[in-house]
């Protein structure tokens, strides 16, 4: 990537250009300072403590090579639903029964097979900002550069990146609208399943969600919330609302199969974020997929998609 440096960088170190105003994280102004021709101007090597003048020309190694790619990524052609695409990031509508990425027994079948066919005539890296399980499906968030994950990776993990969930409980919440605040870890002699345990037990996290409630059928049997996990737990809101005794409809693992739905009935509903390029503040939303348009119908709840306050704007 090539600067043009104008008058308002001119003056500056390097390290405080890219760490101030490009928002460089320390540990990709390591990767850059210790890679071959990381940082140059004009064409030749320098270290960050160069102070920058007008009309130079900053040359940042940041754009992805071959030897990066994963010789595991196949492209794959793939229906996948593209929510907002540009040179820095791509949100997905990802189907439900779509892992998000390559693993075991599950090779040609994922997102990020789908996006390494969609970006085929590149240099393309995987890099999910957000991952969703297999049969949960809606908005996911992919980086298209290193630079854009760094900065993706700190939103992340600074809270400025929120995401909303529609859920099918099995039941009702105890309240219309509230906080499930617990510690989970992951079960003992088990890889996939995670459970709620004490603050002091081996392996635990704190998790924290908001919810919602939205409608509820006239049997109480179930109902429809709008929930924010504010942590990002592997099963956090799977493991949360069965602890409170409404497990998501559906969920085979943590609640009971549903002969309505052939996967549990959770959707990453709207994502917002901060644009890594210009710090813009960005929601994008995804509509409800059939099989949950279905069962909604089927259940008498309601299928459009809320609006006015969301989860995340409920006190702790």
């Amino acid at each position: 990537m090539d600067i043009l440096i104008g008058p308002a960088e001119a003056g500056k170190t390097i390290r405080a250009y890219l760490s101030g105003d490009l928002g460089y994280s320390s540990n990709l102004l390591k990767r850059l300072k210790f890679s071959e021709n990381g940082i140059r101007i004009d064409g030749g090597w320098v270290t960050v403590r160069h102070v920058l003048r007008e009309g130079e020309v900053l040359s940042l190694a940041v754009e992805d090579r071959p030897e990066d790619v994963s010789p595991y990524l196949i492209p794959a052609e793939l229906p996948l639903g593209i929510l907002y695409e540009d040179d820095w990031i791509t949100a997905v509508n990802k189907p439900p029964d779509m892992p998000a990425h390559p693993s075991q027994g599950h090779h040609l079948d994922t997102a990020a097979n789908a996006l390494a066919y969609r970006y085929r005539d590149r240099v393309y890296v995987f890099r999910p900002v957000n991952r969703l399980d297999r049969d949960t499906s809606g908005c996911m968030l992919t980086s298209n550069t290193k630079d854009a994950s760094f900065k993706m990776y700190a939103a992340m993990t600074e809270g400025r990146i929120s995401k909303r969930y529609l859920a099918v409980l099995d039941g009702i919440p105890p309240e219309g609208e509230g906080v499930i605040r617990s510690y989970m870890r992951r079960k003992p002699g088990s890889v996939i399943e995670r459970e709620e345990c004490p603050p002091d037990a081996d392996g635990a996290k704190e998790a924290l969600t908001r919810y919602r409630l939205l409608a509820s059928t006239e049997d109480k049997d179930h109902s429809l919330v709008l929930c924010s996990p504010v942590t990002g737990r592997t099963h956090q809101l799977r493991v949360q609302f069965a602890g409170v005794g409404c497990p998501i409809t559906g969920d085979s693992l943590y609640g009971t199969a549903s002969p309505l739905i052939p996967r549990h009935a959770l959707h990453s509903y709207q994502t917002t974020f901060p644009h890594p390029a210009t710090g813009e503040v960005m929601t994008v939303t995804a509509p409800l997929p059939d099989d949950m348009r279905a069962l909604l119908f089927s259940l008498g709840l309601p299928a459009d998609l809320p609006e006015g306050p969301d989860p995340s704007s409920l006190p702790d």
